[in-house]
């Protein structure tokens, strides 16, 4: 196990950088309420076929139960992604993809945060210089390319992603505790499918009274959104099963990696260039998290 949460990990920071370059070009013809559904309409398909595939290749004889604070988690966690992906597509408008993804790793040092107010866990001197560079690094990224550039309203939509995303994984992990009688891997699976299914049927009765142009929009790019779709399933599955394992902090301080595949992303696949002050705003965000485990 102590290297499964590692590979799960790799592989969740590897698609969720694809999906997060899916998006955003989505988000140049369909708005931000659709392209927040297309990281889940088709993931519930195979989020099914993947639950269904694991009773079948791993068959076990606990049977799971749904107690009501695990509804609450599934709940909250699902109205947080919600939330943390629609304003991530909004920072993509507001800055270049690279530096999208930069603010919004702010979550690793918010999660830290919210589980040492929320969830009694201890922070020590160290961790909290890891907290001070990890807020200089968003200033830095939120800044724009000259210091008369500052951009509060993309610091404060980059500040909200994270700390949603941050609420999000930690409740997933929360709810997977709550399904101990199961092992690591279908805890994950129950969690995913929940969380899922919940975000399907909460944004399709949303756009289906009120936006069914988005939903044409999202049909007339139906293998973009499925591409985005594919590696959200594939990304949540790494994240859910590696924090089934292993505590939120650490695995998303690993998950960083994903910073850098988002910069090639963003250099070869966008042609984006990054000023220097965002490559040093991205390397203090990944010192700032390491800051945090390590203390």
């Amino acid at each position: 196990m102590g290297v499964t949460w590692i590979l799960f990990t790799l592989m969740a920071a590897f698609m969720q950088a694809w999906r997060n370059a899916f998006q955003k070009q989505l988000s140049t013809t369909v708005d931000v309420y659709g392209v927040t559904l297309a990281r889940f309409i088709f993931a519930l398909p195979l989020a099914f076929i993947y639950i269904v595939s694991l009773y079948h290749f791993q068959p076990i004889v606990e049977v799971v139960h749904f107690n009501p604070r695990f509804a609450t988690y599934i709940f909250i966690a699902a109205i947080s992604q919600i939330a943390a992906t629609a304003l991530m597509v909004q920072l993509f408008k507001q800055k270049n993809y690279a530096i999208g993804v930069g603010l919004a790793k702010s979550e690793a040092i918010l999660a830290a945060i919210v589980a040492v107010i929320f969830l009694s866990d201890h922070l020590s001197i160290l961790g909290w210089v890891g907290v001070v560079i990890g807020g200089f690094a968003v200033f830095l990224m939120s800044k724009g390319r000259g210091f008369s550039d500052f951009s509060l309203q993309t610091l404060c939509i980059g500040i909200g992603s994270g700390l949603c995303f941050a609420i999000t994984s930690l409740l997933v992990r929360e709810a997977s505790l709550e399904l101990t009688n199961l092992p690591f891997i279908h805890r994950a699976a129950w969690v995913l499918i929940c969380v899922i299914g919940t975000q399907c049927s909460l944004l399709l009765i949303y756009l289906g009274i009120f936006r069914r142009v988005t939903l044409w929009a999202m049909w007339q790019r139906v293998g973009l959104t499925f591409r985005v779709s594919l590696c959200s399933f594939l990304a949540s599955l790494g994240w859910f099963s590696a924090m089934s394992m292993q505590s939120v902090p650490i695995v998303k301080t690993l998950g960083q990696v994903e910073i850098i595949f988002s910069m090639l992303i963003s250099a070869f696949f966008f042609r984006e260039k990054l000023a220097r002050a965002e490559h040093l705003g991205i390397i203090l965000v990944v010192i700032a998290a390491f800051l945090v485990i390590w203390a």
